[in-house]
């Protein structure tokens, strides 16, 4: 049930802004048994020398745009969700107003450029066609706006929310996980020998959603890309031969790997998307260690580390970090989770 998911989570403990530096961020280490409390900057410490350590290498785009509807000049919100086709001129958005912004219906931009929506999705969501005056790239850097989540209310600067190594443009929320890293932190974990690897999921807007439905089976998952180079799959080979530990930086990069092997079989190179959705009982054939934040109450991230890490394990710990005033959701706090033997 859904409701097995759900804790208290005082509002004052949502964090409205990161911390300063990044890897001052404090760290929760959940053991079998106990639970220890450090601030990131320690991780080093706390790896095993030969983990190999997996990103995503995502970076997020400036997806919500503010424009003026054509004839009537009214003020509106195209919110880019992901592309609807690979020549990236029709994408699929969330729109505002959605009962004014109908199929037909054009949106013009302060460059001239128009989004036109040209079909109604399943779930509320609008195919727009995109008439540039620019290529996108430059589009969206002049009027586009990097979104928060819906529960930040505060201003940060939108370099705040990608992480330090994020490359390759696609995702409409950051991999939260990640924004504790500096560059100092994986100079370290390289210093150390402590192997790092990488990927790229596109974080999308479902990953704010919480489930509506009474049983886990009905949840709908929405769907992610992602990219997986072929020297990320040598390097997890190697280190499943050697029975190292593999460690995700995050849930996306987790959906990621898991989502390929669940997909296909085994782990592949190349590009995908995936629904997956990690519930418990489910056997995990990539991930051995996860660094993740703090999650939703009745999210399906949640969930994914209850399966992981165990239900109950995972509920004594949010127990412990409310208790003790741990910074929760995108901003906040860290952990870092072993995979239950259970």
């Amino acid at each position: 049930m859904t409701s097995a998911y759900g804790f208290h989570l005082p509002e004052e403990l949502i964090a409205q802004h990161p911390v300063e530096p990044r890897d001052a961020a404090r760290l929760m280490l959940v053991g079998e048994r106990e639970l220890e409390h450090h601030v990131f900057r320690e991780l080093p410490a706390l790896l095993h020398p030969d983990d190999l350590v997996v990103l995503n290498e995502t970076r997020v785009i400036r997806a919500r745009l503010f424009g003026r509807r054509e004839h009537s000049g009214g003020a509106c919100e195209v919110f880019l969700l992901h592309p609807d086709t690979a020549g990236m001129q029709r994408w699929s958005a969330l729109v505002r107003p959605a009962k004014k912004l109908q199929v037909g219906a054009r949106v013009r931009f302060d460059d001239n450029s128009i989004a036109e929506i040209v079909a109604a999705g399943e779930e509320g969501e609008r195919i727009v066609a995109l008439h540039l005056t620019q290529p996108l790239e430059a589009f969206l850097r002049e009027i586009g706006n990097v979104p928060l989540p819906p529960y930040v209310h505060e201003r940060v600067d939108e370099e705040e929310y990608q992480t330090v190594y994020a490359r390759v443009e696609g995702s409409v929320a950051a991999p939260t996980a990640g924004l504790h890293f500096t560059p100092a932190l994986l100079a370290e974990l390289e210093a150390r020998g402590i192997e790092m690897a990488r990927l790229v999921l596109d974080v999308g807007l479902g990953t704010f959603r919480p489930m509506s439905s009474e049983r886990l089976d009905q949840h709908r998952m929405h769907a992610e890309r992602y990219t997986i180079p072929q020297t990320t799959v040598e390097a997890i080979a190697r280190a499943k031969a050697a029975r190292r530990r593999v460690v995700a930086v995050g849930t996306t990069t987790m959906r990621a790997l898991e989502g390929c092997v669940r997909d296909n079989g085994a782990l592949r190179a190349g590009s995908d998307e995936t629904k997956i959705f990690i519930t418990p009982g489910y056997a995990f054939a990539v991930v051995d260690a996860l660094i993740t934040n703090f999650h939703l109450p009745l999210s399906t991230l949640l969930v994914l580390v209850s399966a992981f890490a165990g239900r109950k394990r995972i509920l004594q710990a949010y127990e412990e970090a409310v208790s003790r005033g741990y910074r929760f959701y995108s901003f906040g706090d860290a952990m870092l989770l072993s995979r239950s033997t259970e």
